[in-house]
């Protein structure tokens, strides 16, 4: 299964004041004392992109010519540092001149999938289902201020402008547009899922990138139906929601 998707535009006031993704887990009880000791801190904080001399067009395959051999960091953990009931999803990075490429490599249990997915425009409360997550920030003096990108198993997609100290307006919401594409595959018989976005350099205010320029990023995954959801982090944040700035690690082009 296969989709490619042209993002169009941003959706949702809903997901403001608060960060959309930030609806994801916020209404659990208080950290307990077993939570919080399991706490840990994950040295491997850095991503490392290697550049590519041409633009592609996303496959979502590691075994292409684009991918194959690359570096990958690892989500594996729990808000807390906790070890979660999934095989560690591999994310790796290229860049170009002009973009950003991530790739997931999903391992799943059990896909929990939205019904009749829409692939031609953003779907609002994606997070509501399986996906995979890249949260983006190139202003290291406003740590609040990043993009959230999503993309599904099924294809589906959405964007978004985070500021979590000055929240948007639903027409500046609606307005932005990332520009970013996306593909994703399912393989039923190796259990896993891919899914490849392609993110303009311009979305992410970082118009002329070079080999040496950082930006602070979070990888996240969720799988699964409620009461049995889980939600993986690359780094663990300390709380319940992945909307935690200063827990992001970074990602370096080189």
């Amino acid at each position: 299964m296969t989709t490619v998707v042209q993002v169009s535009a941003l959706v949702i006031l809903a997901a403001f004041p608060v960060p959309a993704g930030a609806q994801q887990n916020l209404s659990g009880p208080p950290i307990s004392a077993t939570e919080a000791n399991s706490f840990v801190s994950d040295p491997a904080n850095v991503l490392e992109s290697g550049f590519g001399l041409k633009d592609w067009e996303p496959n979502a395959d590691p075994l292409s010519p684009q991918w194959s051999g690359t570096p990958f960091v690892t989500a594996s953990r729990g808000f807390f540092g906790e070890a979660v009931a999934l095989p560690p999803t591999e994310i790796r990075s290229r860049w170009t001149h002009k973009y950003l490429y991530l790739l997931f490599v999903c391992p799943y249990h059990e896909l929990y999938l939205k019904p009749n997915p829409v692939n031609s425009e953003e779907t609002n409360k994606l997070w509501d289902w399986d996906v995979a997550e890249a949260f983006i920030g190139s202003d290291y003096l406003r740590m609040s201020r990043y993009k959230e990108f999503q993309i599904s198993p099924q294809g589906e997609y959405v964007d978004l402008d985070i500021d979590q100290d000055e929240p948007k307006s639903e027409l500046q919401a609606i307005g932005w547009q990332s520009g970013f594409v996306v593909r994703a595959r399912i393989d039923a018989r190796k259990k896993a899922w891919y899914g490849e976005m392609r993110i303009p350099f311009a979305s992410l205010e970082a118009k002329n990138p070079a080999p040496g320029d950082e930006f602070r990023l979070g990888l996240f995954r969720i799988e699964g139906p409620a009461p049995h959801r889980m939600y993986v982090s690359w780094r663990a944040t300390g709380a319940r929601t992945f909307h935690v700035p200063g827990a992001f690690g970074s990602l370096v082009l080189k």
